[in-house]
């Protein structure tokens, strides 16, 4: 697993030496741009805009741009050259409570692996946070850029959530209103929500319209013509309160086991998908 960034978390006088691994990968099926008349791909070229001539990665640098056509020119070197230990390092800065973090605020995950020397100081704070109920907030600089940082205890290790900072969200552009619900209206959706109960099982869920989409490449290629599935009926209810009391009626129909010839509940073990 490559390894994407190498640094150290800190905290009160404790230093962890740890690497970051991505935690995430990005399964969906990328499709390339290609010119209609014959199918052939398209290049981008990048070009000079002041000479005109076509230049390549080597030929490229940084600018951040201070006035009109003006650019200062900085590089790779120089940023890591200002960079403090500090900085490389997550230190720190306080414990919240596991789950007070918005789930706005939650960007991306890393696993959290000890460098050599690092693994008993890196069990310990997992087994007190987990202990304390506890997670870490913390702050660093990845590339050229300084992170919020959400350590998070696990049963089976750490993970790293880079969080957004509070100006980078934004506020809901329009309103709308409220409409008043009856008493009656919310014990029915109560009772449709704990029909449907059950335990976050993530390895039942699986994203199945990139199924159908590999399912229509391998038609294309074998070529087969594209078919429109038959829809299912939804049979959706306008009226809210039929709507809730046909709900709850099904989700409690789905979640009843299925009876025994004496009468009894037959216990089945739930089929992982």
């Amino acid at each position: 697993m490559a390894i994407y960034q190498k640094g150290a978390i800190s905290f009160g006088l404790v230093y962890i030496p740890v690497e970051l691994h991505t935690a995430t990968r990005d399964n969906d099926i990328s499709f390339n741009q290609l010119h209609k008349a014959d199918h052939a791909r398209i290049k981008y070229k990048k070009v000079c805009t002041k000479c005109g001539e076509e230049v390549t990665q080597r030929d490229i640098v940084r600018g951040y741009q201070y006035a009109r056509d003006q650019y200062v020119v900085v590089t790779d070197e120089e940023i890591e050259k200002i960079k403090t230990e500090k900085d490389r390092t997550i230190s720190i800065m306080s414990f919240v409570a596991a789950g007070e973090i918005s789930p706005l605020y939650y960007d991306k995950a890393y696993h959290v692996v000890p460098q050599k020397g690092g693994g008993k100081a890196l069990e310990l704070l997992r087994l007190a946070m987990l202990g304390t109920k506890r997670a870490a907030l913390g702050k660093a600089v990845f590339g050229n850029t300084e992170k919020l940082l959400v350590i998070l205890p696990r049963e089976d290790g750490i993970l790293i959530e880079t969080l957004l900072f509070h100006d980078d969200l934004k506020e809901l552009e329009v309103s709308y209103e409220r409409p008043a619900i009856s008493e009656a209206e919310l014990q029915l959706a109560e009772q449709l929500i704990a029909g449907m109960v059950s335990p976050f099982e993530p390895e039942k869920y699986h994203d199945e319209f990139q199924q159908k989409l590999r399912a229509l490449i391998a038609d294309k290629i074998a070529g087969k013509a594209v078919s429109a599935p038959k829809e299912e009926k939804t049979g959706h209810i306008l009226d809210l309160m039929e709507a809730l009391k046909a709900s709850v009626k099904t989700a409690h129909t789905k979640k009843s086991p299925p009876k025994t010839a004496k009468g009894s509940s037959r216990s089945r073990t739930p089929r992982r998908a």
